[in-house]
């Protein structure tokens, strides 16, 4: 009795956990495919959950931030969506390279052409940022989810600091210290197309290398084994003759 009492404690004990971990996992994110570091550019995926078993989401709007405004944005074509983006007057003009940029991306908005994000999936909306701001540890991109059924999901909440995470958050990119040739955009991070490629290359032929001599290590150690075998076993003929 105490043992399956035990058991059926446990068994709730681990609904429960899950029931309030699985919100969590359903949240509107910004996950950045590399380090994003002040100053520096970086490619963003909004990931979108589709969080209702009877609805697909066929609408994303994702706000930039006006208070650290993004001189470049540039979404990446996606089948099934159609995307606008949505440029604003800046209170205070921004330097960038050099010239000064009077307007930013303030909203990029993806719209489902077909059946959208069904039950069951997600989708990641990817999108080129830069020059990521010097002066901010972080951005906040407040975001709404529509779907099919009119509902719309706001996800704006701010977390305050030392404060539970709200039950709508809004998506929060983390920003890293400037490296090294970062702040300008050299090497992985460049906004140069010619610099990326170049950096690029020389990634793939140092990866080319790499695997070349790893394959040739692993076919010596089975040529090397299969040597020894064939010795022992030579010599276990002989001993048998």
């Amino acid at each position: 009795m105490k043992a399956s009492r035990l058991a059926a404690v446990g068994a709730l004990a681990g609904s429960a956990v899950l029931a309030l971990s699985a919100p969590a996992f359903a949240h509107v994110t910004v996950q950045p495919e590399s380090t994003p570091a002040k100053g520096g550019y970086v490619v963003v995926d909004f990931k979108v959950p589709n969080e209702r078993d009877d609805a697909s989401t066929t609408k994303v709007e994702v706000n930039f931030p006006t208070d650290h405004p993004l001189a470049s944005v540039m979404p990446e074509k996606i089948d099934g969506w159609k995307i606008d983006v949505t440029k604003s007057k800046l209170a205070k003009p921004i330097e960038m390279h050099g010239e000064k940029i009077s307007e930013a991306v303030t909203k990029v908005t993806w719209t489902a052409d077909g059946k959208g994000i069904e039950p069951g999936y997600f989708q990641k909306f990817p999108v080129s940022v830069g020059a990521l701001p010097e002066d901010a540890d972080q951005l906040v991109f407040k975001a709404l989810q529509t779907y099919s059924n009119k509902e719309v999901v706001r996800w704006i909440e701010v977390q305050a600091k030392g404060q539970a995470e709200p039950e709508k958050p809004a998506p929060v990119l983390e920003l890293a210290a400037a490296k090294d040739g970062d702040a300008h955009g050299t090497a992985a991070g460049t906004a140069d197309p010619a610099a990326r490629t170049a950096a690029a290359s020389a990634s793939g032929s140092k990866g080319g290398s790499d695997t070349t001599a790893r394959v040739l290590g692993i076919v010596g150690i089975v040529v090397g084994a299969a040597g020894v075998a064939y010795g022992v076993l030579v010599g276990r003929r002989r001993t048998t003759a």
